[in-house]
């Protein structure tokens, strides 16, 4: 695996390089085929010309193509992932995962658009669809404790949005708690054994919304809950192992083990990279910026490289369609 982006791009010359690089991190020489799911001998259909094929349109292209020895139908190392009917050479695809894992403040559409030469539109999906390859690959279900959180678990909520006072016809007598109806709320759990985070934008922070958000990642009866002096955890703190809480309204935000530091930490970085680096994020896709932020919250700790093999393990079955508006 590569370490740095010079060894990867020495890796990549050609489009025939990104393909078996692709197919060594997949399949580690045993191709899986994605119609059936066997894993038989499969036959590699060798260009005529032993370099590329010429393509329906009459480009020619270096994919490289595998016949299923059971259903024989054909397939490639791209087939039912996220890279599934691409246009952009698996080249720049491998390379902007590198910058997604590598970049701490993340990285743009523009970025993507300006640097490997991409339009606008096929940067967002690309980095959309990467989005969704470091979502969870298992969401935890409340009826299961596979894949729950246990332990020690921080909980803590903020709010995403600008400030009130640089709002139009801002009035500061009105909504004195400064936070208007409309600012998006996310939560966010922690593990203090693994680091791994989840967070979720969730309508309110009443108690039985937080109740639920949090059963669907913890397993509560077998967790130490670390929150803030919110009342509503106060009011579902008997569903868990344990509740101890921070005072911040008399400026406590250690008391021995218990903080809720780490989540404030997530969140300064979420909000921090947002603004420099997208500067603005809709409600409709929040949830997935979230997802790439945890990500590399949860494997900060993990060398690039690991990181992007990581991604790479989870682009099967993640295909990400999006409908353009039409015109009239």
């Amino acid at each position: 695996m590569s370490r740095g982006i010079l060894q990867l791009a020495e890796k990549l010359r050609t489009e025939a390089d990104a393909y078996r690089y692709l197919e060594d991190l997949r399949w580690n020489g045993r191709p899986i085929c994605p119609h059936c799911g066997s894993v038989r001998k499969h036959y590699f259909l060798r260009p005529a010309n032993g370099r590329n094929r010429k393509t329906r349109t009459g480009s020619r292209s270096e994919r490289r193509v595998w016949k299923c020895g059971d259903c024989r139908k054909q397939f490639s190392v791209l087939t039912g992932t996220i890279f599934h009917r691409t246009k952009v050479p698996l080249r720049v695809w491998i390379l902007v995962i590198f910058d997604a894992c590598t970049a701490k403040n993340g990285i743009s559409a523009r970025e993507v658009e300006r640097k490997y030469g991409v339009c606008p539109r096929t940067a967002w999906h690309m980095m959309h669809r990467l989005r969704e390859a470091m979502r969870q690959e298992h969401l935890p279900r409340p009826d299961s404790a596979v894949d729950l959180l246990r332990g020690t678990v921080v909980a803590d909520e903020t709010y995403f949005g600008g400030k009130p006072e640089n709002r139009h016809g801002h009035d500061p007598h009105k909504n004195r708690r400064g936070v208007p109806d409309d600012k998006i709320q996310i939560l966010s759990l922690i593990s203090r054994e693994t680091g791994e985070v989840r967070s979720r934008v969730i309508p309110n922070v009443r108690r039985e919304t937080l109740r639920q958000a949090i059963a669907e990642q913890v397993e509560m009866e077998r967790t130490h809950l670390m929150t803030d002096q919110l009342g509503s955890y106060k009011a579902i703190s008997r569903h868990f192992r344990e509740h101890s809480a921070v005072d911040h309204s008399s400026r406590e935000y250690v008391r021995g083990d218990v903080t809720t530091n780490p989540a404030e930490t997530y969140f300064a970085q979420l909000k921090r990279s947002i603004d420099g680096t997208h500067h603005h994020v809709s409600r409709e896709h929040l949830h997935r910026y979230l997802a790439e932020f945890d990500f590399r919250y949860s494997t900060c700790k993990e060398p690039d490289a690991e990181r992007m093999n990581r991604i790479i393990s989870r682009v099967t079955g993640r295909r990400l369609m999006y409908s353009q508006p039409v015109r009239a």
